[in-house]
């Protein structure tokens, strides 16, 4: 049985991963730090599902700790390791940029540490849409340039990016860096749009609109992502003569870069429109400018994720957001 160790397995996208990965077999240790950024409940909730299974095992503590995390990897031996947590967040980045430094640059440097030491067979590793920074071509495709990220938090997943190249090239560790686009769904976090937008609107306040309502996001389902996830964790990068078309596979190392989005742009009404019309309620709307550090518009071009595992995200927004709505709804008893 593969032996998968993910870091961020109490978080949204971690949890839903580990989840699927338990369900198909495989054996998953997961480490996290359990931070206070959103209720920690959720967190421990998350976490007390997977515990159910008995091929999972978990470790609370910070990527910080690099003896502890060292030590960890060391006694579980993984085959794979995942590296899904951090310090999310764009406008949180502008209040504390320091945690996305401690977090996402020195926690991701002793994972990369980890995986050289063990020599593990793949080191899949989180980034953003949000290092196209001021891009304005759309769709987002791998190749184009992400050199004007708009927030620090953007500026430390593009340098966990550059980070990951050199250790590739360097020790030889196949490495693919997968690039997120606005992901939702059942137990998201609630500093996310959908969250937030969907208690505003049963608790009856206002919800703030930024620009207007005139964005527009790549809307991806949870369930989606952790499926193309898992297909490229057996995509592993290799020699130049394994590439497929659109491919990013670096040709002074084991690394490639993939976007994992919905290949649509949702306009924000819209997305606000469909959770009116699965609540039943219509929202207060706040409309507001353009906020410091956000983007007009997020759209991928996800053909290479397609090319190399025949798989591309498929779920429409509106049976997405009904699902997040049930959940919400079981989960605070509405």
């Amino acid at each position: 049985m593969t032996r998968v160790l993910i870091t961020g397995t109490a978080g949204f996208i971690g949890y839903h991963l580990a989840r699927l990965l338990l369900g198909e077999g495989y054996v998953v240790h997961g480490y996290d730090a359990m931070t206070d950024y959103y209720d920690v409940t959720l967190k421990q909730r998350r976490n007390q599902m997977l515990l159910q299974s008995q091929n999972y095992s978990f470790t609370q503590a910070s990527l910080e700790e690099n003896e502890t995390f060292s030590q960890v990897a060391i006694e579980f031996e993984p085959d794979i390791i995942v590296h899904l947590a951090g310090q999310a967040g764009v406008r949180y980045s502008l209040e504390n940029p320091r945690a996305y430094l401690d977090s996402n640059l020195v926690g991701t440097f002793n994972v990369m540490e980890a995986a050289r030491h063990l020599q593990v067979a793949h080191l899949l590793m989180a980034s953003t849409s949000s290092v196209y920074g001021a891009n304005d071509q759309m769709p987002f495709r791998e190749t184009d340039k992400a050199d004007t990220p708009l927030t620090f938090y953007a500026a430390t997943k593009k340098a966990n990016e550059a980070m990951a190249h050199a250790y590739a090239h360097l020790w030889q560790i196949p490495t693919t860096m997968f690039r997120f686009f606005t992901v939702y769904g059942p137990w998201g976090r609630p500093d996310m749009a959908l969250f937030k937008f969907t208690k505003g609107i049963f608790e009856g306040t206002p919800i703030d609109i930024y620009n207007h309502g005139d964005m527009y996001r790549d809307f991806t389902y949870v369930d989606d992502l952790v499926r193309g996830i898992r297909l490229l964790m057996h995509t592993i990068p290799g020699a130049p003569d394994t590439a497929v078309d659109n491919d990013t596979l670096s040709p002074a190392a084991p690394y490639r870069v993939v976007n994992i989005g919905n290949s649509d742009k949702v306009r924000l009404l819209d997305f606000i429109e469909a959770i009116e019309a699965e609540t039943g309620i219509t929202a207060k709307r706040n409309y507001m400018d353009m906020q410091k550090g956000d983007v007009f518009a997020t759209w991928a071009d996800a053909s290479l994720l397609r090319n190399l595992t025949g798989y591309a995200p498929q779920t429409d927004i509106r049976t997405g957001v009904a699902r997040f709505v049930a959940w919400y709804r079981d989960y605070y008893k509405i």
